[in-house]
């Protein structure tokens, strides 16, 4: 499944925080996925603990999820592996967010009306005519 950087920015701004600043959200987003890579789970052992209060965190935000699996090691004893991943719904909560924020949004251009302020007299060329239309051609006649 994979999340892409701009869905795990606008997830954490989402759900994290609506004030934070979109760099801080992304950065954030960027460190996650950086451990995540082209997979839809990651093993917590790779993580470092201060990578680990980063994957709680977003847990306790509804981002990431926990799941495990036990397997038999060749001694007998039962080996338990944890993983991080991706709340399956996120990516479609993510998609819903951002088709309404693009619905309530309104974008001003500042640079809409440059010209507004102008008059029509500025347009006008009839001013500039070309003495002779011929000057740099080769059909000149002295």
């Amino acid at each position: 499944m994979g999340m892409t950087l701009n869905e795990l920015t606008n997830a954490i701004c989402q759900h994290i925080d609506k004030e934070m600043e979109f760099d801080v959200a992304s950065g954030m987003a960027e460190h996650a996925l950086g451990f995540f890579g082209f997979y839809d789970r990651i093993i917590d052992n790779a993580l470092e603990p201060t990578d680990r209060n980063l994957f709680y965190m977003f847990q306790d935000y509804g981002l990431l999820t926990t799941e495990s699996e036990e397997t038999t090691l060749w001694d007998g004893r039962e080996w338990r592996i944890h993983y991080w991943r991706f709340k399956p719904e996120l990516r479609e909560k993510v998609k819903d967010y951002m088709s309404r924020t693009r619905d309530e949004e309104v974008v001003v251009d500042p640079f809409a009306d440059v010209y507004g302020e102008i008059g029509e007299r500025i347009w006008d060329r009839e001013s500039e005519k070309v003495i002779n239309p011929n000057a740099f051609t080769a059909e000149q006649t002295w």
